[in-house]
């Protein structure tokens, strides 16, 4: 077990300052209930013990979802599992040092959100993309009363997965447009057979070929997204898929070695073990190919970025030099008081981002 960092005078471990520092927000507004999160961080003194705390607390869900299923109660059951599905997300997003631990984890936030997608409003699918003879993993949903809708394809972040994403999906959803969150290289489910790489357009194109075999999706009017470093993963993916029409990247880093020396050591150790590297020193290298200094100018498409003034994680400016970079067109949203992805100021962006995507996907008539 690794030694507790000791950083307060109530003997908390600066891993969990920095950890409920850091995602307190986004918790929340991807749903944990504030209560539940309160007291589950209160209980944690060592990082060692926060998988297992998070656990326990999503098998408090985890039973109502079961309970309800038996019942036949289903839009409880759903409900209450696609909670469960998130706590044990959070429980390993970040918990590297014990990986069987963590996988133990993801594996019951995978089945946690595969039992409730039958149950979700609208539901949702479990989907197997090809990908370098091996299989990516997503989840799509589609919006009720909609044959053929638009799809926004949903890249996650360093330590976010698919099953973190309801919350993300819903503005979407509600707005006719089906959402395809999966899971890439270095990802969730991807996280174990394949390496987190730079050239993210490989990932992106295998999805984009996937969609075009739907014929329930408008495979013309796709869109892309990504949150945190999968704002750089969307970015670089729209500089080389032409097939995407619209892109909205949040809080993603313009170049992820030269924001290296400044992340948090959680982020550093946890890019390390998903980028498959022996060393710190080689992870550092690694992440000098995140970058896009030479990629930027090829992006055409529409590109909708939001950033907030207190991130800190990757600043604002990142965000800034991009959208200073493209050739298409850009609008940069900057929210004064928001943190990384800006979770504590959802109400700012959220909405407004999927109505823009509505508009160039086709769904909203252009103003």
């Amino acid at each position: 077990m690794n030694k507790p960092q000791r950083g307060d005078a109530a003997g908390k471990d600066s891993r969990v300052q920095a950890a409920i520092a850091h995602w307190g927000a986004r918790f929340v507004a991807n749903g944990v209930v504030l209560i539940d999160f309160e007291e589950v961080t209160a209980s944690i003194n060592s990082w060692d013990d926060w998988c297992r705390a998070w656990s326990a607390r999503a098998e408090v869900h985890e039973r109502l979802g079961r309970d309800a299923l038996a019942k036949k109660y289903n839009l409880s059951a759903g409900e209450h599992l696609q909670r469960a599905g998130v706590y044990y997300h959070f429980a390993k997003f970040l918990f590297v040092q014990d990986i069987p631990q963590m996988r133990a984890a993801h594996e019951k936030a995978v089945e946690c959100r595969r039992l409730a997608l039958p149950h979700l409003r609208p539901p949702g699918e479990r989907v197997e993309i090809p990908y370098e003879g091996k299989r990516l993993f997503g989840i799509l949903r589609r919006p009720m009363g909609v044959a053929r809708p638009p799809v926004v394809v949903m890249a996650q972040g360093l330590d976010s997965a698919k099953e973190e994403m309801d919350a993300y999906e819903q503005p979407f959803l509600a707005r006719g447009m089906a959402t395809l969150a999966f899971d890439g290289p270095g990802q969730g489910e991807g996280e174990y057979d394949f390496a987190i790489r730079g050239d993210y357009e490989v990932p992106v194109k295998a999805v984009v070929d996937f969609v075009e075999t739907r014929h329930d999706l408008d495979s013309t009017r796709i869109g892309l997204w990504g949150v945190s470093l999968g704002g750089y993963y969307a970015s670089r993916a729209a500089a080389f898929e032409k097939r995407i029409k619209a892109c909205i990247a949040l809080s993603g880093p313009y170049d992820w070695g030269e924001a290296w020396d400044g992340l948090p050591e959680l982020t550093r150790e946890a890019f390390r073990v998903r980028s498959h590297c022996a060393t710190m020193a080689e992870a550092k290298r690694h992440a000098a190919t995140l970058s896009l200094v030479d990629v930027a100018g090829r992006i055409t498409s529409p590109l909708f970025l939001v950033t907030g003034k207190l991130d800190r994680v990757y600043s604002w400016q990142h965000a800034e030099r991009l959208a200073r970079a493209v050739k298409g067109p850009v609008e940069l949203l900057i929210i004064e008081d928001g943190n990384h992805v800006a979770n504590n100021r959802a109400h700012r962006w959220r909405p407004r981002s999927a109505d823009w995507m509505a508009e160039r996907l086709g769904v909203f008539p252009s103003s």
